[in-house]
């Protein structure tokens, strides 16, 4: 604000006035936003009837596993991800306030000294003069077609995006961290079962070596033997390797070298597997962040459409300057050196080869793509989560019935290997039941970590964690 010992108050009521009227007339040429309206179902198609609790915040302890809560910590401090995602917040922030400074009048002061000689015919010596000044200038671009305006709420809507990017970037993490050790713990159990096979089809293969010295056995029934225990050694290495992978890939997503994570501990069996409840279809827009920052896309979007129509409008300018101008320094700061001056001006673009027809032809078709996009957003949302839903249960009922035939296959192994002891059966019987043990008790440890892969797969697709509609 101008003091009056710079300007007059008349000059300094006159000039508010002026950016007061501007202000106030100052109106926006977007399109009224409406938010896409989805029909969304009343309830989901691949829900159970079971009720449960919606998980709320750290979502993931509901898993049981304090080894894989130490792996989300520090992924959420560490991860690369989501150290950029935090980084992009900042950087709209201070685009959203960038923009924002056009709203407002610049203020900016000065001071200088000039030393100047006349060069006059028949004068001698030339006469010399001094001049000083110091002052103030402001000026304001008079936003009267809201384009400023626009912009500003373009990159407010840009900025809220970037934090439903942020959010979305978590998630995605963090189910990769949990995704990432159930498969450690996935191998570590194959693993098990693989030695815990080959260590009995090795004791059934010295049994055999000793029938055989004896004549109760043939070297045919060694020979098949010891390909079983070879069969059951060779998925070993394979298993060694993929739970290295799984180790290593832990250590990126939380920001360690491989030679900093601990080995995972347990197996899946360690774990507690929740009941997650859907909710209902309506309450999936607000806890997808994926979904939200479409939206806000598709706001930022429209807001720049009419900071494009504003555009074919002219701009005003509103300047003004005041301070003292004096040939002497000593009296510079007096009343009687005091200037000032206000000024306007009105810049319209005559002719541009279509440019800025072409932006705005560019914004209208931007927004919508984006329009679009934010459908296909929604309608992606919902099939994600009928598709966990469904796989969820299926699963569930896949892993009942792998118990069912693990525990079949070690009955009908240990029946045979009593009968076979009996001299009841022969060996090709044993062998084959110890063969059936081993491919159900694999497809048994597979089948858990499906069933717990799609209860995580679900957490995701429904947003995370989230708060009970009633909760405070």
């Amino acid at each position: 604000m101008w003091r009056n010992t710079i300007l007059p108050k008349q000059w300094a009521r006159a000039t508010a006035a002026v950016l007061m009227v501007f202000g106030a007339a100052a109106c926006s040429l977007a399109p009224r936003y409406h938010r896409l309206e989805v029909t969304l179902p009343s309830a989901w198609t691949g829900a159970s009837e079971t009720t449960a609790a919606e998980p709320a915040g750290e979502w993931w302890k509901r898993f049981g596993s304090s080894q894989l809560d130490d792996f989300i910590a520090r992924a959420q401090s560490a991860n690369d991800d989501i150290g950029a995602a935090m980084a992009r917040i900042l950087e709209a922030d201070a685009q959203a306030r960038i923009a924002g400074a056009a709203l407002l009048p610049s203020l900016t002061g000065d001071a200088g000294a000039t030393r100047q000689r006349a060069v006059l015919t028949g004068v001698a010596p030339y006469p010399t003069h001094n001049l000083y000044d110091v002052g103030l200038s402001a000026s304001y671009h008079a936003d009267f077609w809201g384009r400023n305006r626009d912009l500003h709420k373009a990159a407010l809507a840009a900025a809220k995006a970037s934090r439903f990017d942020r959010d979305t970037v978590v998630l995605t993490v963090i189910t990769r961290v949990a995704l990432t050790y159930f498969e450690a713990l996935e191998f570590n159990d194959r693993l098990q079962v693989a030695y815990q096979n080959y260590a009995n089809a090795e004791t059934i293969l010295k049994d055999l070596e000793f029938e055989a010295s004896v004549g109760t056995a043939t070297a045919l029934d060694v020979a098949q033997q010891a390909t079983t225990v070879a069969s059951v050694n060779a998925t070993i290495p394979p298993l060694k390797q993929q739970l290295r992978q799984r180790l290593d890939a832990l250590a990126v997503l939380t920001g360690q070298t491989p030679d900093q994570v601990t080995p995972a501990e347990g197996g899946l069996d360690a774990l507690s597997l929740p009941i997650v409840s859907a909710g209902l279809p309506s309450q999936l827009l607000a806890r997808r962040p994926d979904v939200a920052e479409a939206e806000q896309q598709l706001i930022e979007a429209n807001a720049n459409i009419g900071a494009a129509r504003a555009a074919f409008f002219p701009s005003i300018d509103l300047t003004a300057s005041g301070g003292f101008e004096s040939a002497a320094l000593g009296s510079l700061l007096t009343p009687a050196t005091r200037v000032f001056a206000v000024s306007t001006g009105l810049t319209q673009i005559i002719f541009d080869h279509g440019e800025l027809l072409g932006q705005y032809q560019y914004r209208k078709a931007r927004y919508a793509e984006l329009l679009s996009d934010y459908h296909k957003t929604v309608l992606t949302a919902l099939a994600n989560v009928e598709d966990t839903l469904v796989a969820v249960q299926q699963t569930a009922d896949q892993e009942l019935r792998l118990q069912d035939a693990a525990e079949k296959a070690r009955r009908a192994f240990e029946f045979a290997q009593l009968q076979f002891q009996a001299g009841t059966t022969d060996v090709l019987i044993m062998l084959n039941t110890e063969t059936a043990q081993f491919t159900a008790q694999d497809a048994l440890v597979q089948g858990k970590f499906a069933h717990t892969q799609a209860l995580l797969n679900l957490y995701q697709a429904l947003g995370g964690g989230w708060h009970a509609p009633h909760s405070p």
